[in-house]
């Protein structure tokens, strides 16, 4: 009895086992470097969703039909890309690398110009109280 049960699993698993086909190359295959750049518009969308998506429902802005327009491509030819590219795991790796490459970059930008902002303001401050502590008289106590 047990022989016939890990004999049915043993069938059972091997027929579980499918053939998965890679999906052919599209015809409009987005190129690598437009992927990159289309993905990283979308990740930056999508943190923009995450940030105030009522303004951007109020407005009627339409985010991934943006990012589609702006790069010259439909959601149907986007889609047939993603899935060839996602079939090869390295490939899209290295698409997926390049984009959280450029999403740091661009992190690190907007860190060093808040900071400089930040060190701007400081110095306006200092020199407003400056300023301030040269033009006002001593009081004395004595007066």
């Amino acid at each position: 009895m047990k022989h016939l049960l890990l004999l049915l699993l043993l069938a059972l698993s091997f027929i579980g086992c499918q053939n998965v086909a890679q999906p052919e190359k599209p015809k409009d295959l987005i190129s690598k470097e437009k992927m990159v750049d289309l993905l990283t518009e979308a990740y930056l969308a999508n943190a923009a969703r995450s940030v105030n998506n009522q303004a951007i429902i109020d407005k009627g802005i339409k985010m991934d039909s943006l990012i589609y327009k702006n790069f010259g491509v439909d959601s149907l030819q986007f889609a047939n890309s993603n899935a060839y590219y996602a079939a090869d795991v390295n490939t899209y790796m290295e698409i997926f690398q390049k984009v959280e490459a450029r999403l740091v970059a661009m992190q690190k930008k907007m860190d060093s110009i808040r900071e400089v902002e930040k060190n701007r303001k400081d110095t306006i401050e200092i020199k407003k109280i400056e300023e301030k502590a040269s033009v006002e008289p001593v009081k004395d106590s004595l007066i």
